[in-house]
């Protein structure tokens, strides 16, 4: 069960977000805080002093769920990685063509 502040502070619904766990009254989701925490490496007072509109309290609450939640957590990012990868739009041959002719006539 989660606790008091964590409920009170991260909410889920299906139309915002794609129903992932994110900052009450926000669209800052969990797994955006952990990116920019565990990957980027900021602290809890670079996340807020970037997003004033959130609290320390807001982010911490967020790590708390994160490490409650830690496989759903990656799970979410995995999916979002790959349909990224999916959707990004394919160079063809013809364009990277034009572009190498085109450098050659400069």
């Amino acid at each position: 069960m989660l606790e008091p502040v964590i409920t009170k502070s991260i909410e889920a619904a299906p139309g915002t977000c794609g129903g992932k766990p994110r900052i009450a009254g926000t669209r800052i989701r969990v797994q955006d805080i952990v990116a920019w925490h565990e990957m980027q490496g900021l602290s809890p007072d670079e996340i807020v002093a970037g997003y004033p509109h959130i609290t320390l309290a807001d982010v911490h609450a967020a790590l708390a769920y994160y490490h409650t939640h830690h496989d759903e957590i990656h799970r979410q990012m995995r999916e979002e990685d790959e349909f990224v990868r999916r959707n990004q739009p394919a160079r063809s041959h013809h364009h990277e063509a034009r572009a190498v002719r085109g450098r050659r006539r400069s």
